[in-house]
């Protein structure tokens, strides 16, 4: 999928190779996206990666003295979901990025690259847009800073260069008179497209709104604001007629086209019924309702991955040198291929299982550094010094684990292909929650589809082991 890999360790390396490889090269960070692409042929002239995760304190949110808040570009949205901080300061932002994907997604995933995919359904740049954020990016020849507002210039396409790297997200955390929420609907619960989704923010003096931001995404090719609901609620007590006529306006400024996920008829209603909702929920004072308060992540301890002191080259001649399941491996030849494959064909644990190598059925998780991860998603050298856990490494010995006699005794298993994910799954969920309720048991195995539809053994046998 690639010629070339290389495990950089600052981001001074970063730009130098950026700025010498030009357009056939490509950071990946969480590569939920672009290893998707490269599967799928969409990537046929990319010749080199450079990977950003072992670049030491990438993954940090920072909030200034003066209540600016600072993403870092390793920051993921599990992160930013858990986050009691961003709950505070950034709640639109919290509830979108819990509504990505599912838990092993967005253990990888990062909040920059899903500003820099730039899809108008990407369900952070909604919140980022309201919030007034901007991006930092940095080359050779220096660092600049764009509004978010500024960065799209349509469909996919941004005014970042092939040889800057997004070093920072920022912007100024909510303040006690202002209230947001952030809402979405798509075709399921969880891995799923927005077919629309909207954040609103309201500054309030008293009961009166003194200032309104809408965001919409889906609704247009880039993520636009509602201006004439924003003009019409200053000033206004949020009545039932004021929230009615305020979602009319929001409805009126949706440009959608009809595609597979909705026709452009419904995403309008939708754009109306939504808006309602959340202004409903903003003038009740109910819009942290719509987050958990300690959402499911599966990254258990949350184990720092191990920086590196120099860059590392990853080639067809180089070694991945890994621990997995307790064991140190060596491994030649491997560098050109998912971690999920590298598993199966060069370590030879075959219980890790490819499904449809797109992160969408949860078979082949696995723990990186402690975190729930597609494996399919992620490229075989980020195994470079890292720890892995399969399925195969569960048991002590002859002693299956808990999680693993739960299914045997409960029969929560019918063809058994999905089964290695969804123990993975409920393994990591007990290490974040001693007695999980069933709502967190369907939250933890939300990214887990089980075709032959063995749901209800599945949740039992979980249940059996918080009983025990």
């Amino acid at each position: 999928m690639w010629n070339e890999y290389v495990s950089a360790s600052t981001i001074d390396e970063v730009v130098k190779l950026l700025a010498s490889k030009g357009l056939k090269s490509r950071i990946i960070a969480g590569g939920t996206d672009l290893m998707l692409e490269m599967e799928n042929g969409a990537r046929k002239d990319l010749e080199t990666l450079i990977d950003v995760t072992r670049v030491d304190g990438l993954d940090v949110i920072h909030v200034d003295g003066d209540n600016t808040v600072h993403l870092g570009p390793m920051v993921t949205h599990n992160q930013v979901a858990s986050s009691k901080e961003m709950r505070k300061l950034a709640f639109p932002l919290a509830r979108a990025c819990w509504e990505v994907g599912a838990p092993q997604i967005r253990n990888r995933a990062t909040i920059a690259g899903n500003i820099i995919t730039g899809s108008p359904a990407n369900d952070t740049i909604s919140p980022l847009m309201a919030l007034d954020a901007s991006v930092t990016l940095q080359s050779t020849s220096g660092k600049r800073t764009v509004k978010l507002n500024e960065f799209y210039t349509g469909v996919r396409k941004t005014v970042m260069r092939p040889d800057e790297m997004m070093v920072d997200i920022s912007f100024k955390g909510l303040t006690a008179n202002q209230r947001g929420a952030f809402a979405k609907i798509a075709l399921r619960k969880t891995q799923a497209i927005s077919v629309v989704n909207l954040t609103t923010i309201l500054e309030m003096d008293g009961e009166t709104v003194k200032n309104a931001v809408i965001t919409l995404g889906s609704v247009a090719p880039t993520i636009i604001h509602a201006s004439e609901a924003e003009v019409f609620l200053k000033g206004k007590i949020l009545s039932t007629d004021v929230i009615e006529q305020a979602a009319t306006l929001v409805k009126s400024a949706a440009k959608p086209i009809s595609d597979i996920r909705g026709s452009a008829d419904y995403r309008r209603e939708m754009v109306f019924v939504h808006s309602k909702r959340v202004l409903t929920l903003l003038k009740d004072g109910h819009a942290d309702h719509m987050l958990p308060a300690n959402p499911i992540t599966l990254m258990g301890s949350g184990k720092k991955e191990q920086s590196l002191t120099k860059a590392f080259e990853h080639n067809s001649s180089s070694e991945i040198r890994t621990r997995v399941n307790g064991q140190e491996y060596a491994v030649t030849g491997a560098d050109n291929k998912s971690l999920l494959r590298f598993l199966r064909e060069d370590v030879g644990l075959t219980g890790t299982k490819e499904g449809c190598s797109e992160g969408e059925c949860g078979a082949c998780t696995v723990f990186l550094d402690g975190k729930a991860v597609m494996s399919c998603l992620v490229p075989a050298p980020r195994a470079h010094n890292a720890e892995i856990i399969t399925i195969e490494g569960l048991a002590n010995g002859e002693q299956l684990h808990p999680v693993q006699e739960a299914f045997v005794e409960k029969g929560a298993v019918q063809c058994g292909y999905c089964t290695p994910g969804f123990v993975m799954s409920a393994v990591k969920l007990f290490e974040e929650v001693d007695k999980p309720t069933k709502d967190q048991i369907e939250e933890a195995i939300s990214g887990n589809l089980c075709r032959c539809t063995g749901y209800y053994k599945i949740i039992e046998a979980i249940e059996k082991v918080n009983s025990r």
